[in-house]
């Protein structure tokens, strides 16, 4: 079975002078403001694309690590990853960083990290941005 998420954009003007808002539709959590200004200088106030992505990445992470622990015999008891998007206007989107700290008992720093890599490298939205470049700093708390 497939699942479709959607998210609706409602845009007017101009990319520079313009702004809208995006709607999470599957779930309607919420609606949230976007322009070019957030967007190329950042904003405590408007979300971009990038912040989505990155709470997209840091979420689908976090999913695949704790399934990859858990069947490594050693499931977490938690998990917090942050995912930071960098967009470079007139770039594009050219790197995604992500910063896991986990509790996981039984396991070792050296098997945590390889299997953290392999979260990294195998969670579907890691293979969606293949055309970036994806870090990791992966330690136990």
């Amino acid at each position: 079975m497939s699942v479709t998420s959607e998210a609706t954009t409602a845009w007017k003007g101009t990319l520079f002078e313009g702004s809208g808002s995006v709607a999470l539709a599957s779930s309607g959590a919420g609606t949230f403001d976007v322009d070019w200004k957030a967007r190329s200088e950042g904003s405590n106030a408007v979300t971009t694309p990038e912040e989505l992505l990155a709470a997209a990445h840091s979420s689908c992470f976090s999913m695949a690590l704790s399934n990859a622990l858990t069947e490594n015999g050693t499931p977490p008891e938690s998990i917090d990853a942050t995912a930071s998007v960098t967009f470079t206007p007139g770039t594009g989107i050219t790197g995604s960083h992500l910063n896991v700290n986990a509790v996981v008992p039984g396991i070792d720093a050296a098997a945590f990290d390889a299997i953290a890599q392999d979260a990294k490298a195998n969670c579907p939205v890691s293979q969606a941005l293949a055309g970036i470049e994806i870090t990791l700093e992966a330690t136990l708390a």
